[in-house]
């Protein structure tokens, strides 16, 4: 079955750094779903307001799933980021693997 890699870069305005990094922490350990293999954050090398997430499913059932997924504390720390973001700044990618076949 071919994983999924959900991605979203985005920069955060300077001086909401630290408020960020709170609010992504939290929702590091709020984020468990079924097929859900991990959430990462990755700083962009060389730019301390350029961020991105990614998210790991074992399957396209699974991403198609969580994107179903409706928690409101997750939901609360979603706008939080978004709040935070420089406006026009975030891209979304979603990675399809190839199949071994």
């Amino acid at each position: 079955m071919s994983k999924v890699l959900f991605t979203i870069q985005y920069e955060i305005v300077p001086d909401k750094r630290d408020d960020y990094l709170k609010v992504v922490k939290e929702l590091k350990n709020l984020l468990k779903a079924d097929g859900l293999e991990s959430y990462e954050v990755y700083e962009v090398k060389g730019k301390t307001v350029s961020f991105q997430e990614l998210y790991t499913f074992s399957s396209p059932e699974a991403y198609e799933a969580f994107d179903d997924m409706n928690d409101e504390r997750i939901n609360i720390l979603v706008d939080k980021i978004n709040s935070m973001s420089v406006e026009k700044s975030t891209r979304y990618n979603t990675l399809v693997q190839l199949s071994n076949e």
